[in-house]
């Protein structure tokens, strides 16, 4: 089997780990991490990185994504979705346009606050694990960006809405401020991943399905190549001799007189590349410095 990417359809119940862990046990494979977790009620996409393909994960949280959501307003909990234990009920007293103000006023760069809820670490320990110890500790503003936000459906005191958003975004603590900023409170109801990076839900397999292709021995079918995660970058391939194979393969520094590109005729200073031996192998992603190509991360097989 081949090293890649599976768009997994996350279900409601599992956590991330979870899903992991029944990938492993399908495909009888160690080697396999997912990019970027979803809380256990959420659903959607999850990308799960096979073999070579895990040094991608963290490049692809980094990535942008997409939610659906629905919100109640009016109720405030612990946790910030209707999971949680109910701290208030609060009446609205906002106009619907009132509340699409609200929501707007939350699209470009912001600080957040993560909810205590999350598996951020403070001193070793995950904020959550700390919050079922009934203890409160405080969280730093992080900045992040909401590069859009779509207002789906208003019907008070439920709102659904599409956000678009960067890495490190908690809709649970966007859905959390609204209801401050209203002053009455906001739990979020559902939450859908529908697209990370170019992973669409469209695509994303469930389990049972994942298990069924893989029965079939079709799973080679539905990976996707590490190579295609950065098809938006330029292709280039080293020439066939002795000494740059060499140099390439020992993820030393390679030349810009050791490789060609048939579609780029000039090199960006300080841009990304990606860099194929002269057998359509995928070597890795490259860096282009002072005439050279430098090493990012390598992904030969």
């Amino acid at each position: 089997m081949k090293s890649g990417i599976i768009n997994v359809y996350k279900e409601a119940g599992f956590t991330s780990f979870d899903v992991v862990a029944k990938i492993r046990g399908i495909l009888k494979i160690k080697k396999i991490g997912h990019t970027g977790t979803l809380d256990p009620d959420a659903t959607g996409v999850l990308p799960v990185c096979i073999g070579k393909a895990t040094k991608l994960c963290d490049m692809l949280t980094d990535k942008d994504k997409v939610y659906e959501c629905t919100f109640i307003l009016g109720v405030e909990t612990d946790t910030y979705d209707m999971s949680g234990r109910i701290l208030f009920r609060k009446s609205i007293t906002s106009t619907e346009d009132e509340v699409k103000a609200a929501i707007n006023s939350f699209v470009g760069d912001i600080m957040q606050v993560p909810p205590m809820y999350s598996a951020l670490k403070v001193n070793g320990k995950k904020l959550y694990e700390l919050a079922r110890e009934g203890k409160e500790v405080e969280r730093k503003a992080r900045p992040i960006t909401i590069f859009s936000i779509d207002i789906l459906d208003v019907k008070l005191p439920e709102v659904s809405i599409r956000i678009h958003c960067s890495k490190g975004t908690y809709i649970r603590s966007l859905c959390h401020d609204i209801g401050e900023k209203l002053g009455c409170g906001c739990a979020m109801k559902t939450l859908i991943r529908t697209r990370v990076s170019q992973f669409d839900i469209s695509d994303a397999k469930t389990l049972d399905e994942i298990e069924r292709i893989a029965k079939n021995g079709n799973i080679d079918g539905i990976m996707i190549g590490i190579s295609d995660v950065f098809d938006n970058l330029g292709t280039v391939f080293v020439i066939p001799t002795e000494e740059a194979l060499k140099i390439a393969i020992n993820g030393g520094k390679i030349p810009r007189e050791m490789v060609f590109a048939e579609a780029i005729s000039s090199f960006e200073e300080d841009s990304r590349y990606r860099v194929f031996l002269p057998d359509n192998r995928f070597l890795g992603i490259y860096n282009y410095v002072d005439s050279k190509f430098v090493l990012e991360k390598m992904f030969l097989e």
